[in-house]
């Protein structure tokens, strides 16, 4: 019972924390361009379906508060497209704005477009790595019975998802955060060669604004390249 009571009070407690930030990303102020300066590792974030980049703005500005230029693509809108489409969306920036070491920060569908860009649209090697949050990288037993194509796209038996799910070897440079209980996605996020952090928590989007993944940002975007992206990078 007591389980039972704490995963409920979760559910509030997220759907709260969605009509917050949902409202902030329509009727706040902040501007992209307020957060590209800094001459630490360049960020790159990708929020979740229907998400526009603002939602994500505690981890902007953890991310910008230490250093680093934190870039957004814009042309996402509120990312209803499918995941390649999307990626090709995010590659094209990237290399538009000439970007380089680049770690993306990415929620929920955001980091199945992070992946998809790593594993098949980032020929220069111009991406060293992803922390993904909530992300249902084996896709969630529950949108096999939505009706809506944007969310039923996350069924594991999407093509997208299978072929992500089948591609490892960018799974090395990611880090998969994620909450114990997640009412979205019964499978969990954790991803097979990937580093992956459970946080003691519940909820798909309040653990955007936890200090323990503002920390786990941080410390991934002053970290060193891993050696075999750097191998890669002078092939």
């Amino acid at each position: 019972m007591r389980n039972a009571l704490q995963k409920g009070a979760w559910w509030v407690a997220d759907y709260a924390f969605v009509a917050y930030w949902q409202c902030r990303a329509i009727f706040g102020r902040a501007r992209v361009n307020d957060y590209r300066s800094g001459q630490k590792r360049p960020v790159l974030v990708i929020p979740g379906v229907w998400e526009r980049w603002s939602f994500m703005l505690p981890l902007v500005r953890a991310a910008h508060s230490a250093g680093h230029p934190v870039f957004v693509v814009t042309a996402l809108g509120g990312n209803r497209a499918p995941v390649d489409e999307s990626a090709q969306t995010v590659a094209a920036f990237i290399q538009a704005n000439d970007l380089e070491d680049v770690l993306i920060v990415a929620h929920s569908k955001g980091g199945l477009i992070g992946k998809y860009v790593m594993a098949y649209r980032d020929e220069r090697c111009r991406i060293t790595g992803m922390v993904a949050v909530s992300t249902p990288f084996n896709g969630s037993n529950y949108a096999r019975f939505l009706m809506l194509p944007s969310l039923r796209a996350f069924s594991p038996d999407d093509p997208t998802v299978r072929r992500l799910a089948a591609s490892r070897e960018v799974n090395p440079r990611i880090v998969s955060v994620y909450a114990q209980f997640d009412p979205h996605i019964p499978g969990g996020s954790g991803l097979l060669g990937a580093q992956n952090i459970e946080l003691p928590t519940g909820g798909h989007f309040r653990i955007l604004a936890k200090p323990q993944t503002f920390e786990i940002v941080r410390e991934r975007a002053s970290a060193p390249p891993s050696a075999d992206w750097a191998a890669r990078r002078v092939e």
